[in-house]
């Protein structure tokens, strides 16, 4: 969105934008490990649901806009003091008359109030809607401005039951501002493009359909950004060529369009437990753009020549694909396990590229500072009605890595063909870790068990980051030793970086151990991606134009994009915190209250230890709770040590560290807010049993 005008407003983690869609998967090569916690995104026009605040944010649009441009226009990011860009979700917060409430709506005598669903605030009355909604339903509500006065809040929509996990999910996106719908003009300019794409005739393409192809996806996905083929060269198992296919969005989204505006101002597609903000339409991101089997698709096809790992040659085309598989990575896994037999054509390519994969990861080991981290992702179940019923922790296999290393090969080939011709992008930057930072984390990880070697006086950041990658291999191998701590040191790890961002600068991605990097495999997911396509076609001579603007425009974008992902990030922590509080609820009217979970410590602070548990048939890190210290019993004062890492009881000397494994009991649970208070296993024992003696 082009920057704002007026009363400055910082950002304040408020996420909003999109309509139900595409599959619940994040973009794969953001998997790769030291990346999981980085940000991206982009600008473009607001498109809430409540008028009143479209209109105040246009005139601002306006107001900061650059002479000759329109409100819609891209003008200048406005910054704040921390340097971070006003996001539309704040302006649209903070614009008083417009500003949308998500609450619970309840009957008091005569009147109806709506309290607020997440946070606790002010109760607002309701002066429209609520008999036909319901009381106890959760509604999205805005003023209502009838004449020149406010009487209250109305009802927009009606949003579910705070008692069914799916309904507060879409409230919880609604609340952080995302419309779940898609504007009239951009809809249809979607399914315009989605049937025909403007000057697709004049467009030269590789034919690559007689290429066996394939796509490996997880089983719940429903759009395919991303096909793999891949050949031996003369037999020679060393010496082969793989092609990476991506979807062309460039080919459907023009510059300057409604769908390009939409997803710029979007910048990446929000995932939350069961649904998705599409940052594109469903036409394009389900249907036009996604490479299902056995249909014809246009791609942009990077081609890489490898032996041992090494890329010789890479270039890229635009093309025409035709899948010949959608497999899954449970299903190339079983595969690999030799417990399923692959099926021509895509038998002999699967080989070619699982052997691609080995040597790239190999030669990644060998020659850089790449991390070693698996922190895991939640895969939520839910039932019919709605309610979360399972949950498993989605762990890095070979089918995972194989698709990685694939993926990271392609961004990065883009990456140097781009700085060496110096056309104009956003490159995925990640910075060299302070020196500082790193002595510190090994200074925790040895307080808690883990050998660590510290930095020489005069180490330089190179150094660091050599160090940090190190730290990780020793962090894995210390879990695989002890079975406990993955979770909680790998937070360690990550703190201690940088986090990632989008500049026009192609400064490195210490994360990856990489000169050059850029975003190039998601381009229905994230803005960045969809830039870097147009300026690599421009350079191949595929028929685009280099992304336009100043370099100050372009990193102004970049900020946009970064901003916009971290707050994508934001909301889907929270959504998944949630979606784990809402089975553990249910769990516990299952199976009784007094049950007793294995855990262990992930994080600390002066008030007490988060823990992650599970056990009874579920993940070890199904849940997620809070143990205060007041809850630690005894008379004892827990101090927290100047690492952050453990807790010591002053008199009996005991210590409660990052890592630990813990018992636990549940005490309460507040699912809508995704908040979980624990208890010592024995300590609940204990309250138990006193209640049971007065009974």
């Amino acid at each position: 969105m082009a920057g704002k005008g007026g009363k400055r407003k910082g950002p304040k983690g408020r996420a909003k934008g999109r309509g139900p869609g595409p599959s619940s998967k994040r973009p794969k090569e953001a998997r790769a490990r030291g990346e999981r916690r980085a940000g991206a995104a982009a600008g473009g026009r607001p498109a809430g649901p409540n008028r009143a605040a479209r209109r105040a944010a246009n005139r601002r649009e306006e107001r900061a806009a650059p002479a000759g441009r329109g409100p819609r226009g891209a003008g200048s990011v406005e910054l704040t003091r921390n340097g971070q860009p006003v996001l539309p979700r704040d302006v649209w917060r903070d614009e008083g008359p417009g500003a949308p409430v998500v609450g619970v709506l309840r009957r008091r005598g005569k009147h109806w109030i709506a309290e607020p669903l997440f946070e606790r605030g002010r109760r607002v009355t309701v002066e429209r809607g609520a008999r036909e909604t319901g009381e106890g339903r959760i509604a999205l509500l805005v003023p209502d401005a009838r004449g020149r006065r406010a009487r209250g809040h109305k009802v927009l929509r009606a949003v579910g039951r705070p008692d069914v996990a799916r309904d507060v999910l879409e409230a919880l996106l609604l609340d952080r501002g995302l419309p779940r719908r898609v504007q009239r003009s951009v809809g249809l300019e979607a399914e315009a493009v989605a049937s025909a794409p403007v000057g697709e005739d004049e467009r030269e393409r590789r034919d690559l359909r007689e290429l066996p192809t394939f796509t490996i996806d997880p089983v719940t996905a429903r759009d395919f950004d991303d096909a793999i083929s891949a050949e031996a060269i003369d037999g020679d198992p060393e010496h082969c060529r793989v092609w990476v296919h991506i979807a062309d969005v460039a080919a459907y989204v023009r510059p300057g369009g409604a769908v390009d505006e939409d997803a710029r101002w979007r910048g990446t597609s929000v995932y939350v437990p069961g649904t998705v903000e599409p940052m594109l339409p469903r036409a394009l991101s389900n249907d036009a753009c996604s490479l299902v089997p056995g249909v014809d698709r246009l791609a942009v096809t990077v081609e890489m020549e490898l032996r041992g790992g090494r890329v010789l040659r890479a270039s890229v085309a635009r093309s025409l694909i035709h899948s010949d598989a959608r497999l899954t990575y449970d299903q190339v896994d079983r595969i690999f396990a030799r417990e399923e037999r692959a099926e021509d054509p895509w038998a002999t390519p699967l080989d070619v590229a699982r052997r691609v994969a080995r040597a790239l990861q190999d030669r990644r080991e060998r020659t850089t500072n790449a991390l070693e981290l698996d922190t895991g992702e939640p895969q939520f179940r839910f039932d019919d009605d709605g309610h979360v019923d399972g949950i498993a922790i989605e762990r890095q296999t070979e089918a995972h890595r194989l698709i990685e290393h694939l993926m990271v090969g392609a961004n990065e080939q883009v990456a140097k063909l781009l700085a060496d011709a110096g056309v104009p992008a956003l490159h995925r930057v990640h910075g060299l870790p302070q020196v500082s930072s790193v002595q510190r984390l090994a200074d925790q990880l040895a307080s808690v068990g883990v050998t660590s070697p510290g930095l020489d006086d005069g180490a330089s950041p190179e150094d660091a980051a050599a160090l940090v990658a190190e730290l990780s291999r020793r962090v894995d191998a210390h879990v695989r030793a002890t079975g406990h701590g993955r979770a909680g040191l790998s937070y360690l790890v990550l703190r201690a970086l940088q986090q990632a961002r989008y500049e026009p600068k192609p400064l490195g991605h210490a994360g990856l151990g990489l000169e050059h990097y850029c975003h190039f495999t998601s381009p229905i997911r994230r803005y960045p991606d969809l830039v870097a396509h147009r300026a690599i076609l421009s350079l191949v001579g595929g028929g685009e134009d280099a992304p336009a603007g100043s370099g100050s425009r372009l990193e102004e974008l970049g900020i946009w994009c970064s901003a916009t992902e971290r707050e994508a990030m934001g909301i889907e922590r929270t959504a998944d915190a949630i979606a784990r509080a809402f089975l553990l609820e249910r769990t516990l009217f299952a199976h009784g209250w007094q049950q007793r979970f294995e855990g262990e410590v992930t994080g600390i602070t002066a008030g007490g230890a988060f823990v992650r548990f599970g056990g009874a048939h579920l993940d070890d890190e199904a849940f997620e709770g809070f143990l205060p210290v007041r809850r630690l019993g005894g008379e004892d004062w827990w101090d927290l040590n100047e690492l952050g890492t453990v807790l010591t009881a002053s008199r009996s000397g005991g210590t409660l560290r990052i890592g630990d494994p813990l018992s636990v009991a549940v005490e309460r649970v507040d699912p809508a807010r995704g908040r979980v208070s624990l208890l010592p296993a024995a300590d609940a024992g204990r309250r138990r049993g006193r209640r049971a003696d007065a009974g």
